[in-house]
């Protein structure tokens, strides 16, 4: 008997996924209704101008700004990280749309005069020493996009004035990168510091020059291969996942 080979692809037609465009893609996972649909195009394609002005007509139509912000900025930023996850779109796409995002957010918490309950706080830094703030950056860009309140202490950042912030915000995470092998091991610092306190929140440790063996070797540590990882975390840590089971979902066997 014959066999047609464009027949055998039953579940996955992968010559349709092959012709769609990553554009194609995110118009079906778009919002069927407005303000939802206009809003979650103009996150994907990065248009700050756009994803204002269809804020602004819902607002105008009777819409609240801060249910805005959960039922239609949120989920509109959702599809592009769907898609990076994906690996449709890259990283400038999730930046860009994450700006444009973070725009509307402002946009709604100054219309509405008060702002939404983030689901928690983070603090953010990169290792004293090392002044290569692009990763450190992207985090929380990323974790403010997904609700979270950042506490970017900046670069460079002693570990003095790191284990001063966790004791002062009292975080749900603390985040750290390095792109230098040299400053690294201010982490190790920073765990010992923390534990020596009775502090045991989770450490995610990132960066060009951090690898998972290295931050297995300290008990507060969470190795983050990529800055998208973080608000994975974050959610975990919210679901009730502790060190181990972060560990456990994060870490590559």
């Amino acid at each position: 008997m014959d066999i047609d080979p464009t027949k055998i692809l039953v579940r996955y037609n992968v010559q349709k996924e092959k012709a769609q465009s990553p554009e194609q893609l995110a118009t079906e996972m778009f919002p069927k209704t407005e303000p939802g649909r206009s809003v979650a195009k103009a996150i994907f394609e990065g248009e700050e101008d756009d994803v204002i002005e269809a804020l602004e007509k819902a607002i105008e139509k009777g819409a609240n700004p801060i249910k805005l912000i959960d039922e239609v900025l949120m989920p509109g930023m959702k599809i592009v990280t769907d898609l990076y996850d994906q690996g449709v779109v890259f990283l400038p796409n999730v930046m860009m749309a994450a700006d444009a995002m973070l725009e509307g957010i402002e946009y709604c918490k100054e219309t509405a005069g008060t702002s939404p309950k983030p689901k928690g706080t983070i603090v953010c830094h990169v290792a004293e020493g090392d002044v290569h703030d692009i990763g450190k950056t992207i985090v929380a860009a990323l974790l403010r996009a997904a609700g979270f309140a950042v506490v970017d202490l900046g670069r460079d950042v002693p570990v003095d004035e790191v284990i001063a912030a966790v004791k002062k915000e009292s975080p749900m995470m603390l985040t750290g990168t390095a792109l230098m092998t040299t400053t690294m091991y201010a982490f190790k610092e920073i765990n010992d510091r923390l534990l020596e306190a009775g502090i045991k929140v989770p450490f995610q440790c990132g960066g060009g020059a951090v690898n998972q063996d290295f931050v297995s070797s300290y008990q507060l540590g969470v190795y983050g291969e990529e800055a998208a990882d973080a608000p994975k975390m974050a959610n975990a840590i919210l679901a009730g996942k502790g060190l181990a089971q972060l560990k456990d979902q994060f870490h590559m066997h």
